[in-house]
């Protein structure tokens, strides 16, 4: 049993709270029993090792099981230890260690995909999160990450996605020229969701056909230069007296109605 907080093991795995750690050694951190029956559930094979406490075992003993079936190494250890790996309060007594699997963008867009969000200089963590669990829960086929967004390995954004990280294939650092570029290669039509742009409710019947929505920075939306890749911007109407809507939620928004127009359309 792993009984020392300041052990070189530990701290190595402590260390993958960091981004440079993380781009040194290629793994990320999973933090709760959620995140770890999730990654073993859908992508096993990313698993490197499972860290818990006995009573955390015997809580979650559908993720022993998990981890023996997929030949992920469990180690036992103290709450004390599990603490200092991880990057929440409380982690519950369970923490893993995984190996970042993105998905190229070119794999992607040969899938010839109906549904895509692309997030260009996303910054903030639960956004992010946010942003890939609702394509997840919208059905989309694929998240695409620039360069400029924030990583999607960082634990607030592994924990915002609920699990939905290990669902649907996610690109990392692609540059946004090059994924719109594909995405009309393939016939996917590319929608930036901004505040200047068109009525959404004039635009839905375009909703129907293969969408990849282009989604920007929290505070400045997309610059011009984005906005000028995309075939058509929209806004999303404010019938109250909000002055804008958290990106997050706007991004939700965007993916689900163009969920329930291509399912109409079938």
């Amino acid at each position: 049993m792993l009984e020392n907080p300041r052990s070189p093991r530990v701290r190595a795995v402590a260390k993958l709270t960091k981004r440079p750690a993380r781009a040194e050694t290629g793994l990320f951190l999973l933090e709760g029993p959620q995140a770890a029956r999730e990654a073993l559930t859908h992508r096993p094979d990313i698993v490197v090792e499972v860290f818990a406490t006995p009573s955390a075992l015997e809580r979650h003993a559908d993720i022993r099981a998990a981890a023996d079936a997929a030949g992920v190494e469990v180690v036992l250890a103290t709450e004390s230890v599990v603490d200092a790996m991880a990057d929440t309060v409380t982690p519950q007594g369970i923490v893993a260690v995984a190996r970042q699997a993105p998905t190229s963008v070119r794999d992607i867009f040969a899938g010839t995909p109906r549904l895509v969000a692309i997030c260009e200089e996303v910054r903030d963590p639960g956004n992010l999160g946010t942003i890939i669990r609702a394509a997840d829960a919208a059905g989309a086929d694929a998240v695409v990450l620039t360069g400029r967004t924030v990583d999607p390995y960082n634990p607030k954004v592994v924990r915002s996605t609920t699990g939905s990280l290990f669902h649907l294939p996610v690109a990392v650092g692609v540059d946004l020229a090059d994924a719109v570029r594909r995405a009309r290669a393939t016939g996917v039509r590319v929608i930036a969701a901004d505040v200047g742009g068109g009525d959404f409710l004039g635009a839905r019947d375009l909703l129907a056909e293969p969408t990849a929505w282009l989604f920007g920075n929290e505070a400045r939306g997309l610059e011009d230069e984005a906005l000028a890749l995309a075939d058509l911007s929209l806004r999303l109407p404010i019938y109250g007296s909000a002055e804008s809507l958290n990106l997050a939620t706007a991004a939700s928004v965007c993916l689900y109605e163009s969920a329930f127009a291509q399912r109409a359309a079938r």
